[in-house]
């Protein structure tokens, strides 16, 4: 199974609505957030007329709430009755753009689940399905709607229509937001959302509010024949998308320009892992054993411990290490977009042996992995650890907050910035006007958010 694949299915498989963590959390920004912590998958629930958000201030984790009733391309089988087909409907909040608003994913996947045998009670039956063997049908590839929303006037764009032809999006590693305002900061006046694969940029536009494909110009990897896979959110920085591989590095392109010209910027050279480190890490995978005496599968999939984005207006990547001494090491992105520069490391078992953490072994499940970067205090990134996230201040050397986690992986975690107008910006129309489009990446190189 490929990590796209992997972690797609792990993310509409768990994600599900749960309780706040915060007795303050809220549906309003109350208290000025700067940025929250966003809980981004969630599975389709309620009737509700838009999306909304549940509040937290960091390090808690704000909850994301989707109604089934945004997408509805079929009837959903009733059950009861005798079809061997399930629908499984799960939403997610893929990216965010740099100003804030989110781009919503919905997907409807079809499962095979044959009927086995059927179950009578008085006047009611109903099909019993094998319990294995389910599988995606094959006469009905999975199928994605998108949106974007803003998730403080909880106003939602009109559906971005069907995508014609061969090119299908599948999961939410695929796609970005990027928004462009006239004035250059402020309320955003045209977005793009786009996927890259290759040197071909498939993107919609709000000002012609039509899916198209843009040929770029060729993206040299350091590295012919290895495959380039996204398995993060696609970030939004300096006037461009970056898909990020963080077994490898990322590619970064113009998705408003008529010649995006994808560039490729390869992590710190000791960072780069090799081509099959994900399957290695899927083949060593544990199993331990819980409170409750139920064995869990436990696996540390690159994805998990490393993580690219934007903080304190850089571009950086943070990585940990996972066997003693549990190393955090935190690079910047330099303003050519060629090269990275050591910031910080530090050791986490260090910072334990002083005996602040006694409670929370740094062993087994618990194993740090990164939850998100601090969009403004670069010194600061947020970790999970077994069920807690802390944050930790790499120039302090401490921990300074620990709140208790109910999530499952970090995968599932998106940092979202809040400008002071997003909680009054309208969402660019569609087909509002034409726009001026960068053309190379010179325009770009000498921009910065």
């Amino acid at each position: 199974m490929s990590l796209r694949r992997l972690l797609a299915f792990s993310s509409a498989s768990s994600g599900h609505l749960r309780r706040s963590l915060s007795t303050a959390a809220s549906d309003s920004p109350a208290g000025g957030l700067s940025w929250y912590m966003l809980e981004k998958v969630t599975m389709a629930m309620g009737s509700a007329a838009t999306p909304s958000v549940r509040f937290a201030d960091p390090p808690r984790v704000s909850e994301l709430y989707m109604p089934e009733n945004l997408f509805d391309p079929g009837a959903i089988p009733v059950p009861g009755r005798q079809s061997d087909t399930v629908r499984m409907l799960s939403g997610q909040a893929g990216s965010a753009s740099q100003d804030g608003l989110l781009l919503l994913n919905y997907k409807d996947i079809r499962i095979t689940a044959p009927i086995v045998a059927t179950e009578h009670r008085g006047n009611l039956s109903r099909g019993i399905r094998k319990p294995t063997g389910g599988r995606p049908d094959p006469a009905e590839v999975p199928d994605m709607a998108h949106f974007v929303f803003n998730p403080f006037t909880r106003e939602l764009s009109p559906r971005l229509p069907e995508i014609q032809g061969p090119v299908k999006i599948s999961d939410g590693f695929e796609v970005g937001l990027l928004t462009q305002a006239d004035a250059g900061r402020g309320p955003p006046d045209r977005y793009a959302v786009a996927k890259l694969e290759g040197d071909v940029m498939l993107r919609f536009l709000s000002e012609t509010g039509e899916w198209e494909t843009v040929q770029g110009s060729p993206c040299q990897l350091p590295a012919a024949g290895r495959r380039f896979s996204p398995c993060q959110e696609v970030v939004a920085f300096g006037g461009r998308l970056w898909w990020v591989d963080v077994t490898w590095g990322a590619v970064c392109a113009d998705p408003l320009s008529d010649r995006p010209e994808p560039h490729f910027v390869e992590l710190p050279s000791g960072s780069v892992l090799p081509a099959d480190a994900c399957e290695q890490a899927i083949r060593s995978s544990i199993f331990l054993t819980e409170a409750n005496g139920m064995s869990k599968m436990y696996m540390r999939l690159p994805n998990m411990c490393r993580r690219v984005g934007v903080s304190g207006g850089c571009l950086r990547y943070v990585e940990v290490s996972q066997t003693a001494p549990f190393v955090l090491s935190s690079f910047a992105l330099d303003a050519s977009h060629s090269g990275w520069t050591l910031e910080h490391r530090v050791a986490l078992s260090r910072l334990w042996a002083d005996g602040a953490h006694p409670w929370l072994p740094l062993e087994g499940a618990n194993r740090p992995q990164i939850g998100a970067l601090h969009p403004y205090e670069a010194n600061v990134v947020h970790l999970i650890v077994g069920k807690h996230i802390l944050a930790v201040d790499m120039h302090k050397g401490e921990v300074t907050e620990h709140v208790p986690y109910r999530g499952h992986h970090q995968v599932s975690i998106l940092p979202c910035p809040v400008p002071s107008w997003l909680p009054t910006a309208r969402i660019p129309s569609i087909g509002k006007k034409d726009v001026s489009k960068k053309t190379t990446l010179a325009d770009v190189l000498v921009r910065s958010d």
